[in-house]
């Protein structure tokens, strides 16, 4: 399947905000936004030649920004979209909480892996289990009462030793129960929009399609 494989610094440079696509690195001094706050090419550190972006402009921008930071390509996003729009409920809401129950999401919250493309890595070899069973499906889409946890082989791998020990002080999720001794997690209910930490205006992702 079609994935990007450039370097990923250059997508929060576009965006203009850190989307936190590289795990720790986004937190220090090596970061790509930090070393260079412009957009990439050659002509992005130019301020004078930008003009007022349109309503599209902005909508398109919000679109994209969401679709990079779960690494979704368009035709999957657009899925999504669709999904969220015939559940019951605000749409845009709905849309984040799909995404957010995605496997690979659910691994990368419970600080399993440092980073979303690393916790699709990880679900892909087939280190996760759901409810005991190994799931090799990033997509798979988790309910409450769903544990996620990792085969007894992988859980000193050191990638999820590194994740779970750059982890220790972050805060717990309202929505998910984390152990990280046993390198598990439990979903206790569906997450609300005020428990997921993405700066997005969801709203404005649903006016783009329905233009």
């Amino acid at each position: 399947m079609a994935r990007y494989n450039g370097p990923v610094c250059r997508i929060c440079r576009r965006e203009g905000r850190k989307l936190f696509l590289k795990g720790q690195r986004c937190y220090g001094p090596k970061c790509g936004i930090e070393k260079k706050p412009y957009p990439p090419g050659q002509f992005g550190d130019s301020r004078t030649r930008r003009r007022r972006p349109s309503d599209y402009c902005n909508q398109l921008r919000e679109k994209q920004r969401l679709r990079e930071i779960y690494g979704l390509l368009e035709g999957v996003f657009r899925a999504y979209v669709s999904d969220a729009e015939r559940m019951d409920g605000v749409a845009g809401e709905n849309l984040l909480k799909l995404l957010e129950t995605r496997l690979d999401n659910a691994v990368y919250r419970a600080s399993l892996a440092a980073s979303r493309a690393e916790a699709r890595q990880l679900v892909a070899h087939g280190h996760i289990t759901v409810n005991g069973g190994k799931v090799n499906v990033p997509s798979f889409r988790l309910r409450p009462g769903d544990v996620v946890g990792t085969k007894e082989k992988s859980r000193d791998l050191q990638p999820i030793v590194a994740a779970v020990g750059a982890a220790a002080n972050r805060a717990d999720l309202p929505w998910m129960q984390v152990d990280p001794e046993n390198r598990t997690a439990t979903v206790l209910s569906l997450p609300e929009r005020a428990d997921i930490d993405v700066d997005i205006d969801e709203q404005m992702i649903i006016e783009f399609y329905s233009r």
